[in-house]
């Protein structure tokens, strides 16, 4: 596509190897333009089989203007006459390409079946009929198309309610298959005795499927939860979903027709697990079916509205090969780690959100040698261990009256009863710190868990002060001693801005000298700068020419180590 921009008088001639291209201030459009009244994503100009078309996106104060008119929608373009114009800029496309000579203007707020059917109908070339039948695919994106999507979405979801509650079925009886079945049948019943007044400008499927997502499903969630490049899902209002895809949040063009519509959702995953939420309970955690873990939080506590925050699991299991495949630890620091779990060392993983410590923590707890009593607790379980003797507790919110709870602490405590071998925590946050330590102390080496910290150092300090959180009046001297005593091993995890997830220091804890907590860094990530080409960070993971205390000790357990390994040089 070749463009002439001009401005301030002066024309600049422009290619782009593409058919289509955004016009912008924002750094990812094809073209960049400056602007106080200037949107992100301003308009965009396509080429199809009839043309090229100029859609306004509804994100800039002045919108687009053609010819000296305001519009939503317009060509196919008259390449020699029609100039489009975006705030002080004017644009004409060049390329020299046989196209209509009198254009057809279609203002998509007033897109209707008329509209469309008399452009269907229109015999002033081929061309025209070629690109009227994109004309429903184009406007999918448009404001006035997903206003007239979502309102039909909670027509046919109401009639689909009453049809369904007019056959009076048993639908928490049914399987999730058998409710689909049912529900679909109802659906294609509903849909027939609207089909006339459904407008043609709607793609049937596409709203039967959208209807079914909200009916039955999690909404529009279903097409991201479907996507695997997609990692985690953030919905903040009901016309903001943000998502993240490799390792980079963008806002997704998806929405929910209303709030009670992701309300719905949020019930439709909660209640399967014996939660609750609402006004009294206005938070809660849970997971899907797949293991993703669900964080929900609903009015008054959320001003915008009802806010759901998925992060999913991958399809399979995150091994350490993966790891050193992502440049998040080398082949040394995997060697260590793996000597580190089956040697039973006590780990902690510390880093901060979305960092990958849970990732972190279900690769390293399926080093646990085959046969040993594993217990793992977590608030919302989502660890996935493959292992023979492995024992799964989760936590329990309270009723509706705030009775019944069973916290992170309770279940600590149960486990040391129940003759582990190891206890795995997903993550401390509070006073179950304290029996975390008491366990590492007391025969159950080899223990992990997770918390949030940015560096070896404030995870230590971190670790005090939810230690403090049990109430047991401890003097700091004794706390730092427990420390000293139960915590071998501390893993950094950090998330860079390039969304590359590292592990940037494995730490030993090695005594305590002058009331102090002594570190020694056994393996460092060294960063040496930011490749703008590849949007990544640049580094090496090295050792730091340390050899940890305790491996006398595990050499003498009979495990090999070759202490090369921990040299700067590798030799």
């Amino acid at each position: 596509m070749r463009i002439l921009l001009d401005t301030k008088g002066e024309s600049i001639p422009l290619s782009f190897e593409k058919d289509q291209i955004i016009i912008g201030k924002s750094k990812h459009c094809d073209l960049q333009l400056k602007g106080w009244f200037i949107a992100d994503e301003h308009c965009s100009i396509k080429k199809l089989s009839g043309g090229y078309v100029v859609e306004d996106l509804k994100r800039g104060t002045n919108g687009t203007v053609v010819n000296g008119k305001k519009i939503d929608f317009f060509g196919p373009l008259n390449l020699e006459k029609d100039i489009i114009q975006v705030n002080q800029y004017s644009i004409r496309v060049l390329e020299d390409e046989t196209s209509v000579t009198e254009p057809y203007v279609v203002n998509i707020d007033d897109l209707n079946e008329e509209t469309i059917e008399s452009i269907k109908g229109s015999e002033i070339n081929s061309d025209i009929q070629d690109f009227s039948t994109q004309i429903s695919h184009i406007s999918q994106t448009s404001t006035a198309y997903k206003k007239l999507e979502i309102e039909w979405i909670n027509n046919l979801r109401e009639k689909l309610v009453a049809q369904m509650d007019l056959r009076r079925k048993d639908i928490n009886s049914m399987s999730y298959e058998e409710l689909k079945k049912e529900t679909m049948t109802c659906l294609d019943q509903v849909v027939f005795e609207e089909s006339e007044e459904i407008p043609h400008v709607l793609d049937l499927d596409r709203l039967k499927q959208k209807v079914l997502d909200e009916a039955i499903g999690l909404g529009p969630l279903e097409e991201l939860i479907a996507d695997k490049s997609v990692t985690e899902i953030m919905v903040n209002a009901k016309d903001e979903i943000f998502i993240e895809q490799k390792g980079k949040i963008v806002k997704s063009h998806l929405e929910f027709t209303s709030n009670k519509a992701i309300l719905d959702v949020i019930e439709r995953i909660v209640a399967p697990l014996g939660r609750r939420i609402d006004e009294s309970a206005p938070m809660v955690d849970a997971r899907l079916k797949d293991g993703s873990r669900v964080n929900a939080i609903i009015p008054p506590l959320a001003i915008k509205g009802p806010t759901i925050t998925i992060r999913k699991f991958p399809e399979k299991n995150i091994i350490i090969k993966d790891l050193v495949d992502f440049s998040s630890v080398n082949d040394d620091m995997a060697d260590f780690l793996e000597l580190c779990v089956k040697s039973k060392r006590n780990i902690i993983i510390s880093g901060g959100t979305g960092s990958g410590k849970t990732t972190l923590l279900n690769v390293l707890a399926n080093f646990i040698p085959q046969g040993e009593r594993v217990i793992t607790i977590e608030d919302a379980a989502e660890l996935r261990l493959a292992h023979d003797h492995l024992i799964s507790l989760e936590a329990r919110p309270g009723n509706s009256e705030g009775k019944g709870s069973i916290h992170i602490r309770d279940l600590v405590k149960n486990s040391l009863r129940m003759r582990p071998d190891r206890i795995v925590i997903g993550e401390c946050r509070g006073s179950e710190a304290l029996d975390m330590l008491q366990a590492m102390n007391t025969g159950h080496e080899g223990s992990l868990t997770t918390l949030h910290a940015n560096t070896p150092r404030d995870a230590l300090s971190r670790l005090e002060t939810m230690i403090l959180m049990a109430g047991m009046d401890l003097p700091l001297s004794a706390i730092r001693e427990q420390i000293t005593s139960a915590v071998d091993v501390i893993i950094q995890q950090s998330r860079f801005s390039c969304g590359a997830r590292k592990v940037t220091y494995i730490t030993e804890v090695t005594g305590i000298e002058s009331g102090k907590i002594q570190l020694q860094d056994i393996y460092k990530f060294e960063k040496e700068g930011f490749d703008l080409e590849k949007n990544s960070i640049k580094g090496t993971h090295k050792a730091q020419g340390t050899v940890p205390s305790f491996i006398q000790e595990v050499q003498e357990a009979g495990f090999n180590i070759n202490l090369s390994k921990f040299q700067p040089d590798g030799v």
